[in-house]
C-alpha cells in the first residue's frame, strides 16, 4: 500500500494509507488504470484524543475532479477534533464513468469503515459522511439511496449497512433540476439529455424519509455557482420528515470556500467550522 505521510504543519495525524475498495476491481470498472480504481485514504487521530467516531469525506469537484482542500483538509481538521477521517477517491465523469459508479464507491467506503471498524478504533454505530459541492450531491444521495446491507453476501464488507448516522453538506449540489442544478455537475453525473425519472430519483430534496439521518447544511447567500435554495429545499424537506437538520446560511461568500482558505491554516477556519463542532459534540462525534 502506498503511504502518504502528514504535513508538517499536522502536529497529531498519524501517517496515513490508501487502499482500493475493491480489490479485485470496482463493478463496471472501464479498466485498471488510477481513475478506475475508487479509494480510501485513512487519518488518524492521537490515540489520546480519538472520540471513535468517523467521517468519509467526497471531495466536490464538479464529478469531473475532486478538490484536495474538501479532502485532505477536512481529513486534518477532523482529526484535530478526534474523529478519524477517510477521504474517498471516487469515479468521475470526466474518466468515462456515469450514475451509479459514484454512489456505489460511496456506499461500499461507508460499509468498509463499518466491517473494519475495529482496525481504526471506530464505532460502527457513528460512521458519518461529509461532502462539498458534487460532493455534497453524492452525500444527498447518500442520505436517501442507502441500504441495511446484504445479510447473505460473501463479501463480508457488503453485509454492512450504507446509511451514515449523520451528514454535513457544504454548499451543496441538491436539485439536479433547473434553474437550481449545477449543469456541469449534472452532466459529467448522467450524460446528455438524461431521462427525466432518474433527475428526479437523484434530486434529494424530493427523496428525503422519515429515515435519513440527521444532517447539518451550510451554503453561503452570494454563491454564483450552486444556488443557495439547493440547501434551502433540502433543509425544508429534512424538516418536514421530521428529521433533525442544521441549517447555516451566511451572508457572504463564494462557492468553494472549503474549511476557509485553499491552504490549511486554523488562523482562516470559515465560522461554519465551529458552528459544525458544536453540532458534532451534540451528536457524540466529537467531546
Amino acid at each position: 500500500m502506498p503511504m502518504l505521510l502528514g504535513c508538517a504543519t499536522m502536529t497529531h495525524a498519524q501517517t496515513t494509507n490508501s487502499f482500493p475498495l475493491w480489490p479485485d476491481g470496482a463493478p463496471g470498472a472501464l479498466g485498471t488504470n488510477a481513475a478506475d480504481v475508487p479509494t480510501l485514504t485513512v487519518y488518524l487521530p492521537d490515540t489520546t484524543n480519538a472520540t471513535r467516531a468517523a467521517m468519509v469525506i467526497f471531495p466536490g469537484g464538479g464529478y469531473g475532479h475532486l478538490a484536495n482542500h474538501e479532502g485532505d483538509g477536512y481529513a486534518r481538521w477532523f482529526n484535530e477534533l478526534g474523529i478519524v477521517g477517510f477521504v474517498l477517491k471516487y469515479r468521475l465523469g470526466s474518466d468515462g464513468y456515469r450514475h451509479p459508479a459514484m454512489l456505489q464507491d460511496a456506499a461500499r467506503a461507508v460499509r468498509t469503515v463499518r466491517a473494519r471498524a475495529a482496525e481504526w478504533n471506530v464505532d460502527p454505530k457513528r460512521v458519518g459522511i461529509v461532502g462539498s459541492s458534487a460532493g455534497g450531491h453524492l452525500a444527498s444521495t447518500m442520505l436517501t439511496h442507502f441500504d441495511s446491507g446484504k445479510t447473505n453476501a460473501e463479501d463480508l464488507i457488503e453485509r454492512e449497512s450504507s446509511r451514515p448516522d449523520l451528514a454535513i453538506l457544504c454548499y451543496p449540489v441538491v436539485s439536479l433540476s433547473d434553474p437550481l442544478a449545477h449543469k456541469g455537475s449534472r452532466l459529467n453525473l448522467l450524460g446528455t439529455n438524461p431521462p427525466p425519472e432518474l433527475v428526479k430519483e437523484l434530486s434529494a430534496n424530493l427523496q428525503v424519509t422519515k429515515d435519513s439521518p440527521p444532517c447539518f447544511l451550510w451554503h453561503t447567500a452570494e454563491d454564483k455557482t450552486v444556488p443557495v435554495e439547493n440547501s434551502l429545499e433540502l433543509a425544508a424537506a429534512l424538516h418536514r420528515a421530521g428529521v433533525p437538520v442544521d441549517l447555516h446560511i451566511y451572508e457572504r461568500g463564494g462557492h468553494g470556500l472549503g474549511l476557509g482558505s485553499r491552504a490549511f491554516d486554523s488562523t482562516k477556519r470559515h465560522p461554519w467550522t465551529h458552528d459544525c463542532e458544536y453540532w458534532l459534540r451534540l451528536h457524540g462525534f466529537a467531546k
